[in-house]
């Protein structure tokens, strides 16, 4: 089963740019998989905000922001062709056997799929497979670093609340 790298920024700091964004965003993977760690299995699904939002969510959320804009915006197949929901808000449903162990196995397989994917690519290589039209992979790991960045300040929130609960 993959792992997410376990290299911290602060050891890339005289890298060059690449690198630093490829180990930003590894960390806030990491950061948001293991947000559910610790815990039950009827914590992670626990709801305490009037959104879809729970912990589990956010991880198979991350899943899918993995596969939109690793596989989706890069390879241009359509959401139908990788098995994804069509919106945002779809892909915090948490079915049956969604469990903690199969929604992070899941997550960290999409990581490694994403950085497998971006490898073959340049930072100013342009993906044309998002609605935007095409934008530079720069763009896409900024992106991303920002989403999973507001993720991980929701999951730490949220955590907060279970374990204190």
């Amino acid at each position: 089963m993959p792992s997410l790298p376990e290299i911290s920024a602060e050891d890339v700091v005289r890298e060059p740019v690449r690198v630093q964004f490829e180990v930003f965003l590894d960390e806030h993977r990491r950061q948001l998989n293991r947000c559910v760690e610790g815990l039950t299995e009827e914590q992670v699904r626990r709801s305490l905000v009037p959104s879809r939002t729970t912990l589990l969510g956010l991880v198979k959320h991350a899943t899918f922001v993995e596969k939109v804009w690793f596989d989706e915006a890069i390879t241009c197949r359509s959401r139908a062709e990788i098995g994804i929901p069509s919106t945002p808000d779809e892909s915090f449903v948490l079915r049956d056997d969604d469990t903690i162990a199969t929604v992070q196995r899941a997550h960290r397989e999409a990581c490694e799929s994403s950085r497998r994917t971006a490898s073959a690519l340049s930072l100013d290589d342009l993906v044309h497979g998002n609605r935007r039209g095409p934008l530079p992979l720069r763009w896409v790991f900024l992106h991303v670093l920002r989403e999973l960045a507001q993720h991980c300040g929701h999951a730490d929130i949220l955590r907060e609340q279970i374990v204190n609960d």
